[in-house]
């Protein structure tokens, strides 16, 4: 099958495969975008590449009025790890047993396939405008994707109203689960450089690994806090410790850590980086060599309280599947942390129980299934909000 195959009115699984097709591993776009452009053209939309860097990104609007309601997503994909451990290929986008096989079949190539098709469906005239802000920079360093399309999209004036991301969502079953917010996050990368010495003449060399231990236990010993409504607590966790040091009778010249720590509203990624710094800066008194803190926050914690917005998703998951879905602030981050500063935004998609793993794989019948819940849900919203 070639992407030129693919008619105006959609068949979801059909532009999945062709996405998945396109071995789009971060940074490479291999086509996706592509792909989308000419279907989203098809169906009467203005697009706009937008190039940040090497990365490729897509904003794509139909209609002008308000409200604005945006589809958010990313073509770009991890690495598959061990090709011949694939029972298909990750890239042939294969369909065994009425299952679709290949590298974001379910993060998240699927859930744009399956809102395009939902789009299809639809009559032109609605009364209000729909987008798509698609990135390829969402499993990388996140550095010139959603986040400068944003600041761009903001300096512009362009405005959207509501945004739903399209991450796999649902924890066991389709419509499950709906994620109203996520805690922030946050990188410190500490360094102690001390100086190399004999272990046993310690008076001529700095050792730098017992104030690294104490930074470490002064970070763990503070409980953060006991949760947040809606929210679990935060937590703080060392990533690496590290000092490369293969001898037994010298003390090493440096010690290196990593920490992460994910938090709830109720901190602020700028009032951590400072606690950790000031910790970094105790703990280094007395000592004769050097204490560097790196910190880098990647996002916010947000919330987007239920309400209208929320009850159009609810209602248009019960409309296709019966179920009620749970409303969620659990996991790690997504481009979602970036489009909040224009507008609210929820993530709802396909179960994510194969997400980065060899043999990703979603059932077909899942992903028409969520393009019959987008459907629903673009319908219900207009009536909402229009």
């Amino acid at each position: 099958m070639t992407d030129n195959s693919l008619a105006p009115t959609l068949d979801p699984v059909a532009l999945a495969q062709a996405l998945i097709r396109r071995p789009s591993v971060t940074p490479a776009d291999e086509g996706a975008m592509d792909v989308l452009q000419r279907q989203l053209e098809a169906l009467g939309f203005s697009c706009r590449r937008m190039k940040f860097g090497e990365i490729e990104n897509l904003y794509a609007r139909r209609g002008t009025a308000r409200p604005n309601l945006c589809f958010a997503g990313h073509t770009d994909v991890v690495p598959v790890g061990d090709d011949a451990a694939w029972t298909a290929g990750p890239f042939e986008a294969e369909i065994k047993d009425g299952v679709l096989f290949g590298r974001g079949a379910v993060d998240m190539k699927s859930a744009i396939a399956a809102f395009v098709a939902a789009v299809s469906r639809l009559p032109q005239d609605l009364p209000g405008s729909l987008s798509f802000l698609i990135t390829g920079d969402e499993e990388g360093v996140a550095e010139d994707g959603t986040v400068k399309v944003v600041q761009a999209l903001a300096a512009e004036g362009e405005v959207i109203d509501h945004c739903i991301v399209g991450e796999p969502t649902s924890a066991n079953l389709l419509g499950d689960m709906v994620k109203i917010g996520r805690r922030g996050s946050i990188n410190a990368w500490i360094a102690v450089d001390g100086k190399q010495g004999h272990v046993a003449y310690p008076h001529r060399a700095a050792n730098p690994i017992p104030v690294m231990v104490d930074i470490l236990t002064r970070l763990q010993s503070r409980v953060l806090d006991d949760g947040y409504t809606g929210f679990q607590p935060s937590n703080l966790e060392v990533t690496t410790v590290d000092v490369g040091n293969t001898a037994t009778n010298v003390i090493p010249a440096s010690a290196k850590a990593r920490i992460n720590i994910r938090f709830n509203p109720a901190h602020k990624g700028k009032d951590l980086a400072a606690w950790i710094e000031q910790e970094c800066r105790e703990a280094a008194e007395g000592f004769s060599g050097r204490v560097e803190a790196l910190c880098k926050i990647s996002g916010e914690a947000f919330l987007t309280e239920p309400g209208a917005f929320t009850d159009v998703i609810v209602a248009a998951v019960g409309d296709a599947t019966g179920r009620v879905p749970e409303l969620s602030t659990t996991g790690g981050t997504s481009d979602a942390r970036f489009i909040r500063s224009l507008c609210p935004v929820v993530e709802f998609g396909l179960v994510g129980s194969t997400m980065h793993q060899v043999d990703e794989r979603v059932p077909v019948q899942e992903v028409e299934a969520l393009a019959d819940i987008y459907q629903a849900l673009i319908g219900r919203y207009f009536a909402a909000f229009a």
